[in-house]
């Protein structure tokens, strides 16, 4: 599960359901690594900390076109 970062510019290239689909993913492999750290076996720690900005980032990013879709819908 060695995934690279996403940059900002590929994350707003997604479509919503990429995103939730990454998200998801996200989210299994911070438990595996939180599992791994537990017991001891984890060999890049700084993998923690990227995957959680990069669900930080996902959710954003969310919350920013779901707030832009209920301001179109208002107006």
């Amino acid at each position: 599960m060695a995934k690279t970062t996403l940059s900002t510019e590929d994350l707003r290239a997604k479509t919503d359901d990429q995103l939730s689909a990454d998200l998801t993913e996200l989210k299994r492999e911070q438990y595996n690594l939180r599992f791994q750290a537990a017991t001891n076996q984890l060999e890049k720690p700084s993998r923690i900390k990227e995957v959680r900005r990069t669900i930080a980032q996902i959710k954003t990013l969310q919350n920013e076109r779901a707030s832009e879709k209920s301001a179109a819908a208002k107006a």
